[in-house]
């Protein structure tokens, strides 16, 4: 049976999906290989904003006390701070952010997080605190302008509702925390926008307690922020984990969990920010890099814009070094792109939604159907996947008749699967190896290209009929645009060769 798309838009597709990215900790874009990555996924992809941990941590140098004249003191450093806001801005990209961990010599204890040990105490003094946040807000206003920091989300630490990020998980802590930030932020400027409570999947009722407990006080809150992951516990392996997998429908359930909750509350109508998402919540897990993540994840990409604001995939670049730094080209990191830029299929997902019109025409289970300014229709596909283990199958079949003038259009078609433009498979072919030199990287960026193929179509009672056969674990777009045909008469493809005319 083959779906017929209407002619007339039925909406407008949300961005979304792209309005921010995650991040590797903060420091880490000092880093050449990771402004090269940043650089290509902006060309290609075009994030808005990009969040991040360790903003205050040791590695960003912004909280430097020191004893003088026999009384402490503390330096506000923005050294590195302005390098890196300085190239986000170059590449077209602003910061939300994140106000964490502790700096070392701010906490009141001694409990880290990852193996770069992100202090997850609070601080030894809130007068402290406070006076960190506020110099520097009026240095980035300073810097960057007001109206510039007024875009900037600035989101109250990281998900506090974990032990593992915020001592003991106590929430009255944490409420204490987002209070005296929050009211800081407002006092440097009203119209500066603060949010949270960035809270993980698995602690649902943080939510409606923080909207109990800022309503109750009258608290500022501009935002409110969660994060949705879908994979089960760790299986440990060196270097490695592997995972059970929920739905992707799950992801949507849990975007939606926010809204459902305080629906006909005071914070009702705060935008919703998807902080962190991805399939597994570990950045060893090889999911990650897989065929599988693409086509898992793109039903998410094409609906989840209308459950929230925004959902911001974690991460850009497996430059990430939260269990310590990765010991092969593919480690199962979170990244749209490895280490050197080599394309991961997730990462066509998401150049290929960056290609896909503003004018939503159709969606279903398999598809998205979009048009722009110009006409052009644009059908991103996906095999569907099976989260039980069972084996991918080939020759899912998704057909469209599409509206379109004129007697013929140019399909373009780009697919990333099991098979097509996947450097992961080539890099298993190879023998995983783990360092790859300079020639099989080579290999590995051409093997990571969509496969693309194109061909005229013929146009038929103003429709345009396709058929499009998926490959295992297929993720695909098609681009149709109206064909003006400029052919001159004497053209004649029979005499390609100096044939005399007519033979």
């Amino acid at each position: 049976m083959r779906n017929l798309v209407p002619g007339e838009p039925s909406g407008r597709l949300s961005d979304a999906w792209r309005f921010c990215v995650g991040t590797g900790r903060f420091d880490l874009a000092l880093r050449r290989d990771y402004q090269d990555s940043l650089a290509l996924a902006q060309r290609e992809i075009g994030f808005r904003y990009i969040r991040g941990h360790g903003l205050f941590s040791d590695g960003a140098g912004v909280h430097r006390p020191y004893e003088y004249g026999g009384e402490r003191h503390v330096r506000h450093s923005f050294t590195y701070l302005d390098q890196v806001l300085d190239a986000y801005l170059e590449l077209g990209i602003e910061p939300f952010l994140e106000l964490g961990f502790m700096p070392s010599g701010l906490a009141s204890g001694e409990q880290t997080v990852f193996w770069w040990r992100g202090n997850v105490t609070p601080p030894s003094s809130w007068q402290e605190w406070a006076e960190l946040v506020r110099a520097t807000l009026t240095h980035l206003i300073d810097r960057y302008g007001l109206d510039r920091v007024r875009r900037w989300p600035i989101e109250v630490w990281n998900e506090p509702n974990l032990e593992q990020f915020w001592q003991g998980a106590d929430e009255a802590a944490y409420h204490r925390l987002y209070e005296i930030t929050a009211r800081t932020i407002k006092d440097v400027d009203a119209s500066l926008q603060v949010g949270g409570p960035s809270i993980s999947p698995g602690s649902d009722e943080w939510m409606p307690r923080f909207a109990d407990f800022v309503t109750a006080r009258d608290v500022p809150v501009d935002f409110l922020s969660r994060h949705a992951y879908t994979s089960g516990p760790a299986q440990h392996v060196p270097f490695g984990v592997y995972q059970t997998m929920a739905p992707a429908s799950g992801l949507l359930e849990q975007f939606a969990t926010t809204r459902r909750q305080l629906a006909g509350g005071p914070l009702a109508d705060l935008p919703v920010h998807i902080t962190e998402f991805n399939s597994s919540y570990r950045p060893d897990n090889p999911i990650h890099d897989t065929a599988f993540n693409a086509a898992y994840l793109a039903p998410v990409l094409a609906a989840g814009g209308d459950l929230v604001d925004s959902f911001s995939y974690w991460t850009f670049s497996d430059m990430f070094e939260e269990v310590g730094i990765p010991t092969s080209i593919f480690h199962g990191g979170f990244g749209l792109l490895t280490h050197r830029q080599i394309k991961k299929p997730t990462y066509h997902l998401y150049a290929f939604m960056a290609r896909m019109g503003d004018q939503v025409l159709t969606r279903g289970e398999d598809h998205l159907v979009t048009r722009d300014s110009t006409g052009r229709v644009t059908v991103l596909a996906w095999a569907p996947v099976d989260v039980t283990g069972g084996p991918a199958v080939a020759g899912h079949t998704v057909r469209l008749a599409v509206p379109m003038p004129g007697d013929s259009v140019f399909m373009l078609r780009s697919s990333v699967s099991e098979e097509l433009g996947n450097a992961w498979t080539a890099w298993s072919e190879m023998g995983r190896p783990r360092s790859p030199h300079p020639k099989q990287l080579d290999i590995l960026r051409e093997a990571a290209e969509p496969v693309r193929r194109h061909r005229s179509l013929p146009v038929t009672g103003g429709t345009a009929e396709l058929d499009l056969t998926l490959d295992r674990h297929e993720v695909t777009l098609v681009e149709l645009t109206p064909v003006a045909d400029e052919t001159p008469p004497w053209w004649d493809d029979r005499r390609l060769l100096g044939l005399a005319e007519g033979t």
